[in-house]
């Protein structure tokens, strides 16, 4: 099988070829609602788009060919269209605002406002959330900018701040953050930089632009989606006697670590492949369940935490799914970043395992799940967030009786296709 194009590349597609000069094509974009908002601003934004099923073309204005919006531009649910235009708009000679559902209003934005304002944007807010009124103008302040906390939203809204800023901008992170924004910048023809920082006793990389900067169009192949992928690797290294092969999939290191904590499960998951495409390493993915329970050796809980959460946090939810059903469970600590996605993630995570007879302490910053739970079927609220709801379902497929998912249809958000396609896989 093969999956969707992965969201978080074609987010960044879709923003480099409308600042590019010439035309991009992008094969195998994304289906969701949130690039397809990340789509819609841009429209609004002046730049000429086509799409034709899973393709887009792109008619890039240049750096400087953004124009004024009339409206509001409304990223809907998507937090990585919002931090990634703000970051392009700031750089622009002309006011702008962002706004989003009232999930999206919610999310703190006063991560990426801070440095934005360091480098010569202004930026007003209510209380740090959107609607992000930004009154850009070109010629920004250099910075060099350690990030408070480990996002690549973040770094990817500085970079693309600095492409309009006059002189170099360095944006240095502790913990590794996904590196799209860097390989994709690459294959557009900017010379961003890349290394570790020259910080004593610390394990800090840094990644830099020089601005003014060029971008210039090219064709794109997105990768599937590996967070996507997630799922359907679950379920088919969970159900016994399954087999799944997963072509074509992104295998980017900062995001298929994932797979390496199945692995460490117990579960039966092995990548293969090694060719690039739009400087990203695509691959093979194969399952293989196992007619006896999955499990890792000894009974003291998987920990995650530290500098692989940020690299996980898409799939933390799923983990703990997982975790259930493995000899001593998962326990996930330093999450506190879960606590404001599109749902509390750990209160939601923890409701939800509690409701199919699973033992859960929560944590500020995480939750311990005990296992192997048999696991009950039960009436699941995802509180409207994607990812919940992609979980839960996997949870239902191992669970005894009959699983509900509430407002199911937020899956839209990232995999519109996920129940048809679950529902052909499992036919087969």
């Amino acid at each position: 099988m093969q999956m969707p194009g992965d969201k978080s590349i074609s987010h960044r597609a879709a923003m480099f070829a409308a600042l590019a000069d010439g035309t991009t094509s992008i094969r195998n974009f994304s289906s969701s609602m949130d690039c397809a908002a990340t789509l819609s601003c841009l429209d609004a934004l002046g730049v000429a788009i086509e799409r034709k099923d899973n393709e887009v073309l792109i008619n890039g204005v240049g750096i400087d060919g953004l124009r004024k919006p009339q409206a509001p531009l409304d990223c809907g649910n998507s937090g990585t269209t919002m931090r990634l235009l703000a970051g392009i708009l700031a750089g622009q000679d002309f006011k702008s605002t962002l706004t989003g559902d009232d999930s999206l209003r919610s999310r703190p934005m006063e991560r990426i406002i801070e440095p934005l304002r360091m480098m010569g944007a202004r930026i007003s807010a209510d209380d740090g959330r959107a609607p992000l009124v930004i009154d850009g103008h070109r010629g920004l302040n250099p910075i060099s900018y350690e990030l408070l906390l480990a996002s690549a939203q973040v770094k990817s809204c500085i970079l693309l701040a600095g492409l309009n800023a006059q002189g170099r901008t360095e944006v240095i992170e502790n913990q590794i953050t996904r590196d799209h924004t860097e390989r994709m910048l690459r294959s557009f023809g900017v010379g961003i930089e890349t290394g570790r920082a020259e910080r004593e006793g610390e394990k800090a990389r840094f990644a830099a632009v020089n601005g003014p900067a060029r971008l210039t169009a090219r064709e794109v192949s997105i990768p599937g989606d590996i967070s996507s992928a997630a799922y359907f690797v679950a379920a088919a290294a969970l159900l016994p006697e399954s087999s799944l092969v997963i072509r074509d999939v992104g295998i980017n290191p900062t995001r298929a670590i994932f797979l390496k904590q199945l692995c460490e499960l117990g579960l039966n998951v092995e990548v293969t492949g090694d060719r690039e495409d739009s400087n990203e390493p695509i691959g093979e993915i194969r399952v293989q369940g196992s007619a006896q329970q999955p499990g890792k050796s000894g009974n003291s809980p998987m920990i995650i935490r530290g500098l692989v959460v940020p690299q996980l946090i898409d799939e933390l939810p799923l983990l703990a799914v997982v975790g259930s059903q493995v000899p001593g469970g998962i326990e996930i600590r330093d999450a506190a970043e879960l606590r404001v996605k599109e749902s509390d993630r750990i209160a939601t995570t923890a409701l939800n395992l509690r409701a199919m007879g699973a033992d859960v302490t929560e944590f500020e910053d995480g939750l311990h799940v005990s296992g192997p739970t048999r696991l009950r079927g039960a009436e699941i609220d995802p509180r409207g967030d994607h990812r919940i709801a992609m979980a839960f379902t996997i949870a239902g497929l191992v669970a005894e009786g009959e699983t509900q998912i509430t407002s199911h249809d937020c899956v839209a958000v990232s995999f519109p296709d996920f129940f048809e396609l679950l529902e052909s896989v499992l036919e087969k």
